[in-house]
């Protein structure tokens, strides 16, 4: 009786033409990764965020969802490489993330819903009584008007990272987009090795996301009675597609790999 290994060379060989290498698993992909400049976030994430890949920041309002992309951002354009904000909220403070380090001059800022008048010119006040949906672009108006630039941008190529901010919009809404457009980006992503950031309150890139980061709001930090110098933070690591596996098992429990951190943004008053 022939062995297991002359066997698979023969269902190898007959395969061959249609498909190659067909008892052969296909090759663990490790992927470089960026730092985020955080040492707790680094050491949790096993050196940073993996490139080439959609990296899933959710938690609540004032979690520090922002704070971790900013941080991220700012050791790429650092680099002396280029970056995009897709603002769907339009949130983002170009002061804040000039404080935080980021290159604004490398950084493509486009804000979602946002016409060229109101950019120039102050929004006029609201009539008494008006409904607010009348004086305001729907959510879903700006998810896919967000989601048309993602596209565009992954097309074009050229940007080490980019950041879909959709932190404010409400999970009902999120979690309308549907699963192959996560899928597409990620493909995307992999051929023009950019890290995609993906700001939600709750996850909803499911299986594209490689790594996915829950963050929860710690408490506040005050060195003097009146003055608010530091905010603390938790991250936990909720997903990760390649996580270290094994077939055997130990008699004993191993020890388990530390999947939450602590750390802390500093204000930009505090001059330290």
């Amino acid at each position: 009786m022939p062995s297991a290994s002359a066997l698979r060379a023969q269902i190898e060989a007959a395969l061959t033409d249609r498909i190659p290498s067909a008892l052969t698993p296909a090759p663990r992909v490790i992927r470089p990764r960026t730092a985020t400049g955080i040492s707790q976030v680094d050491e949790l994430t096993e050196g940073g965020l993996p490139v080439g890949a959609i990296t899933e920041i959710c938690g609540a309002a004032s979690s520090g969802r922002t704070t971790l992309a900013l941080s991220f951002l700012a050791q790429i354009t650092r680099a002396s490489r280029v970056c995009a904000w897709i603002d769907v909220s339009d949130t983002l403070q170009p002061e804040s993330a000039a404080a935080a380090g980021v290159d604004l001059m490398r950084l493509l800022w486009v804000r979602c819903g946002v016409s060229a008048n109101r950019m120039v010119q102050p929004p006029p006040l609201p009539m008494k009584g008006a409904d607010p949906c009348t004086r305001a672009v729907r959510p879903w108006s700006r998810i896919e008007q967000g989601l048309r630039v993602a596209d565009l941008l992954l097309q074009a190529g050229g940007f080490s990272a980019i950041v879909l901010d959709m932190a404010d919009i409400a999970a009902e809404n999120a979690s309308r987009v549907p699963l192959a457009t996560w899928f597409r980006y990620r493909a995307a992503a992999e051929r023009t090795q950019a890290s995609i950031l993906l700001l939600t309150q709750h996850p909803c890139a499911k299986s594209s996301a490689e790594v996915v980061l829950r963050l929860r709001a710690g408490d506040a930090v005050c060195q003097e009675s009146t003055v608010l110098t530091d905010f603390a933070y938790h991250v936990d690591v909720s997903r990760k597609r390649f996580a270290p596996s094994t077939k055997v098992v130990p008699l004993r429990k191993p020890p388990q790999r530390e999947n939450g951190s602590r750390w802390c943004s500093q204000t930009v008053w505090a001059g330290r």
